[in-house]
Parts: C-alpha cells; structure tokens; sequence
C-alpha cells in the first residue's frame, strides 16, 4: 500500500513539472484600448453616446415663444366691438360703473416706464442677461417690429375709440408699447429675480388699464396690444444674430438708453470715440 501511494505521488509531482511551463507560456487576451477620439468632457466614461435627437417642431422656441401672444392677440381681435365671450362693450359699461369720471395722463408716461426700469437696474450695477449693445439693438429690432405691426393693423381695421376721436382704435399702441418694454425687462433680469420682470408687467398692465379708463380704447384694443407687444420683443430675440458673448459688431464704446424728450419716448446712443 505504501508502495502504492509514493508511486501515485511521484506521478503526480511529473505531471505538475510538464504542464506547469506549458501553462506558464499562455498568453492573457488583449485588452481593448479605451476610447481616445471622444474628448472626456463629452463622454467621460468613454462610453459612445448617440446623437441627440432633435426636439419636436411644438417644442422649439418660436412656439414657445408665442404661446401667449397668440391667445392674447386671438382674444383681443374675437371680442372687437360686442363679440365674441365678454366683448369689449360690456367690459367699458363695467369699468365706466367703476371709474365714471376719473380721467388721468399717467398712460403717456408709464409705457416706457419699464425702459426706466432696465435703465435703473443696470445703473445699479445688477448683472444684464446681454451687454449694453445687444440690448440696445435688440431694443431698436423689437420697436421696429412692433410700431409697424400696430400701426398696419390700426389702418386695416378702422375700429372707433370709446371716445370717438379717431377710427385707430385697435389695436393699442401705449399698451404694446409697455408690454414690449416689459418683456425687456423680464429677458433681461429674470436669471437674477424673477421681480424686476413681475415689477415690469404690472407696470405695462396699469397703463392698460388706465387706456380703458380713459375710454381711448376697447378691452380688445388693450389685449391685443399686449400680444403684440411680447411676440415683437420675443421675435427680437429670436431673430438676433450678434449672439451674446461674441464681439459686437458695432464700435467699442457705444452704448444706449431710453430717453424722454418734447413729451415722447425716444432711444439716445452714446458713442466714446
């Protein structure tokens, strides 16, 4: 039995000394190498990630962008004289049982106040979305939009005033005017406060209101303004090309601000040579 043992041992031991340098002599399997193309910031696992798929034609920014002023300007013009889901008619009997004889010339002084506003803010030293001339041509592009947007339409509709001063009622300028200015400022501000844009649009909706007061224009006049007056600023955004960031393509030094001369809004430009 002894015999037996020691020989099976001895077998084994020749056994380990023949197979041990064969499998010493097998070599591991490449490993792959990691990705070098893909830059880390982009895919930092280097892990291949598929192209983004691109947003659906409901979601870009244009119809974002003009959501509201769509349902503002559609409101404005089905409730012209007595149509539509309370028309413009029952809502002058309800403001003049309120307000039967208060009269005001605040409206032709608050519509650029929101330009006072931006103007004040950026004094103050708070932080603007864009720089001073992206502002400003962005400004000039929206007023350009707007002015020739509601003058068209007060020519093409001839509605009278409450007042029956004129027939270029619809829709109103004052009011765009204000609403335009608040978008401005609420682009410009709201990554810092969302109070510098609500502290704008209440200023824009007091002078609609105190148009209808007035009787210088209809409910629908007032809506339809406002619409008017975000979808231009949003267009004027969206239609910039001098994106910010870049250099300007205008002079260094040049710069501008609402002004306020011979009682009507104007826009000064400062040029530092």
């Amino acid at each position: 039995m002894r015999t037996f043992l020691s020989g099976g041992l001895v077998g084994f031991a020749l056994w380990l000394s023949v197979v041990t340098p064969t499998l010493a002599q097998v070599t591991p399997a490449p490993i792959t190498p990691a990705d070098t193309i893909t830059r880390p910031y982009e895919n930092p696992n280097g892990i291949p990630t598929p192209p983004a798929a691109r947003p659906p034609w409901y979601k870009g920014k244009l119809v974002r962008a003009s959501i509201i002023p769509a349902i503002l300007i559609t409101y404005g013009a089905t409730t012209i004289n007595g149509n539509g889901f309370y028309s413009s008619y029952q809502a002058n009997r309800d403001i003049h049982k309120l307000f039967p004889t208060f009269r005001t010339r605040a409206d032709d002084i608050l519509l650029v106040a929101p330009y006072l506003e931006l103007g004040a803010v950026l004094l103050a030293g708070v932080e603007s979305r864009d720089d001073n001339l992206n502002i400003g041509l962005v400004i000039l592009k929206s007023e350009a939009i707007m002015l020739s947007s509601v003058f068209a339409l007060k020519n093409l509709t001839k509605i009278r005033r409450p007042d029956n001063s004129d027939m270029l009622s619809f829709p109103s300028g004052h009011t765009a005017q204000a609403f335009l200015a608040a978008s401005i400022v609420h682009n410009e501000f709201r990554h810092k406060s969302q109070w510098y844009g609500i502290g704008a649009y209440t200023i824009a909706t007091s002078v609609a209101a105190l148009r209808m007061i007035n009787s210088k224009h209809w409910q629908s006049d007032v809506v339809a303004g406002a619409g008017i007056g975000i979808l231009s600023a949003h267009v004027g955004y969206l239609t910039h090309r001098n994106r910010w960031g870049r250099k300007p393509i205008l002079p260094k030094g040049m710069s501008f601000s609402p002004t306020w001369q011979y009682n009507a809004p104007g826009l000064g430009m400062v040029w530092q040579l």
